[in-house]
């Protein structure tokens, strides 16, 4: 950078001056920022329109599945004994369930209280302290993991380790095998992680009588596996199935889920029916985001445009407060889509998929409005309205009907269920925008905004260059002039000492 004298000689604010001359030049700049600016919010703006898009196509997704419609819902005449739930692949009907008995585990426990495990200051005894043990203390257990035996022998230090690392240990190894002590009780439990007749608990050797002598499990010790503990299954009669075996007391027969309570021969009715308020409240989770969507579209699109606000530059937000820059900046960017054909296209497009009839159905249902589904005054411009009496009537009298009028697939768009239509709309819509705004996810944008804005920052680089060359210029002409102003002020001096001392002599 040159050297710079700023009014040492000309008295004159050499800054001020530059700043001034300075000024004109950069409102150009100023006005490619600013255009930049907007270029920024109009994609900020499209990006969240296809975020509400995004969560209006996850929303009709699950209209066009089959499944949503065919909801089933289960009812138990004895929830004491069990409960149930039915999934869609359910057949509606009643169903006569006897328990017999519940799936169990197995479980071991202390059968009685063991030597105190801590000190009189609450530290933790070792093994050899708790139970007069010393060397190494080992076993084996064996268990079942998913129908899978596993076994592990097991050695602890009796001089430094205690009960609770033996427990630790136990539980660390994953053989379908879990222990626990109670340090109030002063008691050891060991019991199976699942249950049924898989689940076993085999002692398959302690040599130092650790867990029969010391620890008080009443188990029996040897290779043999008549040795081990195993669990049972559950028994139920199902219809005329009888006899039926699980392993655990929860199962699913026939698509649907039984969870079992009590056992004792008792039977429970349980009616599985088409749960229509299930399908009821994901059709209006569905209208809910559909309006909430078409409100941010038509927001955009009806937006008041500021044109006469500007986004502020630097200088001028350093003169006004920050509440004047909120309420400037509020307006500035109201109203970017305001209009905009891209949206204004989707909105049109979407509605009339939705509204559209469908054709090639059999049935009376071939509308949303004919299933209590329809647009309300027109200033709502195009929100969804439920009349959930219609709607019912229409689910309880023809599903099959309802959810063609959703999911059916078709050859032509005007053979596509409403759902089907609504969800391609929707991808389209998305494309779009993706192609003007480009995805706050994706690492380059290549979208026609991207591409502009990056054509604006090249400019704005190149003319923030020019600008800094042009300021430089400026300098080293006023320090030219200072620079001569002094010497001219030097030979004055000079003159006048001159002129003085001649008049002297």
């Amino acid at each position: 950078m040159p050297l710079r004298i700023s009014g040492l000689a000309s008295g004159m604010d050499i800054d001020q001056m530059v700043s001034e001359l300075m000024r004109a030049h950069r409102m150009r700049v100023d006005k490619s920022y600013q255009q930049r600016q907007i270029l920024e919010w109009q994609r900020e703006d499209y990006r969240t329109i296809n975020s509400r898009l995004l969560a209006l196509r996850n929303a009709v997704l699950d209209m066009k599945l089959q499944g949503t419609f065919m909801a089933k819902s289960a009812f138990s005449s004895n929830s004491n004994v069990l409960t149930a739930t039915a999934g869609s692949n359910a057949a509606a009907g009643e169903y006569s369930i006897t328990v017999h008995s519940l799936a169990a585990g197995v479980t071991k426990s202390s059968t009685e209280a063991l030597a105190a495990s801590r000190n009189e200051d609450g530290s933790v005894k070792t093994l050899e302290e708790q139970f007069g043990l010393t060397g190494e203390v080992t076993f084996t257990l064996q268990g079942n993991v998913n129908g899978e035996v596993k076994e592990q022998a097991f050695t602890f230090d009796a001089a430094s380790q205690n009960i609770h690392e033996v427990v630790a240990q136990v539980n660390k190894v994953g053989i379908g095998i879990t222990a626990g002590y109670d340090s109030n009780l002063e008691r050891l439990f060991l019991m199976t992680t699942s249950t049924g007749e898989q689940a076993e608990i085999h002692v398959k050797a302690d040599e130092q009588d650790f867990l029969t002598s010391h620890l008080k499990l009443d188990v029996k010790v040897g290779e043999d596996e008549s040795n081990a503990y195993r669990g049972t299954d559950a028994v139920v009669d199902f219809n005329d199935a009888v006899g039926l075996k699980f392993s655990s007391n929860q199962f699913t027969i026939g698509g649907i889920t039984v969870n079992l309570k009590e056992a004792g021969g008792q039977t429970v009715r349980v009616a599985v029916s088409h749960d229509v308020d299930a399908v009821v409240e994901k059709i209006k989770a569905f209208v809910e985001t559909y309006n909430s969507t078409l409100e941010s579209i038509t927001g955009e699109l009806y937006e008041q445009r500021y044109r006469d606000y500007l986004p502020l530059t630097d200088e001028q937000k350093k003169e006004m407060s920050d509440r004047e820059i909120e309420l400037w900046e509020e307006k500035a960017r109201s109203g970017m889509l305001r209009g905009d054909q891209i949206l204004n296209s989707i909105y049109s497009n979407i509605r009339s998929v939705t509204m559209a009839p469908v054709e090639g159905l059999s049935g009376k249902y071939t509308s949303l409005s004919s299933i209590g589904i329809t647009t309300g005054h027109y200033t709502e411009r195009g929100k969804l309205h439920i009349n959930e009496t219609r709607l019912r009537e229409a689910l309880t009298s023809d599903l099959e009907g309802v959810m063609n009028l959703f999911t059916q697939g078709g050859e032509g768009t005007g053979q596509s269920g409403v759902a089907v239509k609504l969800y391609d709309a929707v991808n389209n819509a998305m494309s779009r925008i993706t192609d003007k705004a480009g995805s706050s996810t994706a690492l380059f944008d290549d979208s026609v905004l991207g591409r502009d804005i990056a054509r604006l920052n090249e400019s704005i680089s190149l003319a923030e260059e020019r600008l800094l060359r042009l300021e430089e210029r400026y300098y080293r002409q006023f320090t030219a002039m200072e620079q001569a102003i002094n010497r001219m002020n030097q030979q004055s001096m000079w003159l006048t000492q001159m002129l003085f001392s001649g008049q002297n002599g």
